[in-house]
């Protein structure tokens, strides 16, 4: 089963390409904001070089947030485009689940910690798991100082990762036991995308096109903008 991964949550573009074997290819971009001028050329490059066409697919995997609202929108617009063109299911994994995927081996507490801009980050805590890790609470939007007041509250050894929590080291790094992760792991991977979701398809885990919806957690910056400047 080969399932196409497209991940466009943060400031990177990437897409991967997994089957029974494992991943087959994977590549990333830093394209800032410019999502959808990047994924098409980037799909286009992976498919081309893997030996693989378009047709091959039996499903697409899309990060499905939270993250930018404009990279989400192109992502899942781009993703839900191919499955209804070649009628294929899509799987849909959120990104602080990727960003928690590459610590599967440890044996502390995980945080997994995104950006949100605005003085906000999107968090949620882990543990590890044969074969994964299992998130233990909601998804959550918050300040810093709230995030660390949270795991202050329950405290053991704790690894922070993603580009959040090397943000705000500052403030994370007052917690007693907190240890900041590789920064390498920062962004959420396509790799990740494509590893997690190809045992969801092989269990039939998918769901129609018209079925994915992103999770922002709040409103679009362009709507909170609007509503600060009309009151």
């Amino acid at each position: 089963m080969l399932i196409l991964g497209i991940e466009t949550a943060t400031d990177r573009v990437g897409a991967a390409l997994v089957d029974h074997g494992g991943v087959l290819a994977e590549t990333h971009l830093r394209g800032g904001r410019r999502h959808a001028e990047t994924l098409g050329p980037a799909i286009e490059f992976l498919m081309g070089q893997s030996g693989h066409t378009p047709e091959d697919l039996a499903a697409v995997a899309v990060d499905v947030g939270p993250g930018l609202f404009t990279g989400l929108r192109v992502g899942l617009a781009h993703g839900k485009a191919m499955a209804h063109a070649l009628g294929i299911p899509m799987v849909g994994v959120p990104s602080l689940d990727l960003v928690a995927f590459p610590l599967r081996y440890t044996g502390r507490r995980v945080v997994s910690v995104i950006d949100a801009r605005r003085g906000e980050v999107y968090w949620a805590i882990y543990r590890a798991v044969p074969g994964g890790v299992q998130r233990i609470d909601d998804y959550q939007i918050s300040s810093p100082d709230d995030l660390a007041s949270e795991l202050t509250a329950d405290p053991e050894p704790t690894l922070g990762v993603g580009d959040g929590a090397h943000r705000y080291a500052d403030v994370l790094g007052e917690i007693g036991g907190f240890e900041l992760a590789d920064p390498a792991l920062s962004h959420p991977s396509a790799s990740s995308l494509v590893q997690l979701a190809h045992p969801r398809a092989m269990r039939e885990e998918f769901v129609n096109q018209s079925e994915v919806e992103p999770i922002y957690l709040r409103r679009p910056d362009a709507e909170i903008n609007w509503v600060t400047r009309n009151g």
